[in-house]
């Protein structure tokens, strides 16, 4: 095609030329593997460092959209093999700030969500007065969303629908317990909580 003479594809990972998304980059995104921390079981498929990272931040924040298939088919391989979630889960994405995603052109996470091919539920919203976290440290980031994460009635899900939390990378765990633990008060059950990414170094793939 004269656009990909005019402007090569370059894989949002490594920066190769010529690729939409290089295989060794695909394959830092491994099977899900859980995160160590207490509060809810936090399973990730990579480590949020190097061309994972990059990826993670081309389709955020640098428009590469077409990386959320690629994201939804891992999260969709992804999902049965999470403990005591069963065949039939939702995705619940976790919610962005309104100013984010407007700047994004909509959630990233609901999103991926969507390219998965799993039921969606656009359950969760923040609340006026969240933050932007990027520079909060952990106690920080547990005052920011305390009491500031809301159900959105029109997102729920049918009663009883055994719920996964998605999200793009799990750094402190707040947005996790936080968003679990509105969810739960509102009579669901989160078996698990499922992120591309983790920013812990204990992770396998990293």
């Amino acid at each position: 095609m004269l656009i990909n003479l005019l402007f090569p594809p370059r894989c949002p990972g490594c920066g190769t030329w010529g690729v939409r998304l290089c295989a060794r980059c695909l394959a830092l995104f491994g099977p899900p593997t859980r995160v160590p921390g207490a509060g809810p079981p936090v399973f990730a498929l990579a480590a949020y460092a190097g061309a994972a990272r990059e990826m993670v931040l081309a389709f955020k924040e640098r428009g590469r959209r077409e990386l959320a298939a690629v994201f939804g088919a891992l999260v969709a391989a992804a999902l049965p093999r999470l403990p005591g979630v069963g065949p039939d889960p939702w995705l619940v994405p976790a919610p962005s700030r309104a100013s984010a995603a407007r700047a994004r052109g909509g959630s990233h996470v609901l999103r991926v969500a969507r390219a998965s091919g799993f039921s969606v539920a656009p359950a969760l919203a923040f609340a006026r007065g969240v933050r932007d976290s990027a520079k909060l440290d952990a106690a920080s980031r547990q005052a920011n969303l305390t009491g500031r994460v809301r159900l959105v009635p029109a997102g729920l899900p049918p009663p009883q629908t055994p719920l996964v939390l998605l999200d793009d990378v799990v750094t402190t765990g707040s947005t996790a317990r936080e968003c679990v633990s509105v969810l739960k008060t509102g009579g669901f059950r989160v078996p698990a909580v499922l992120t591309l990414t983790t920013a812990r170094r204990s992770h396998p793939h990293g």
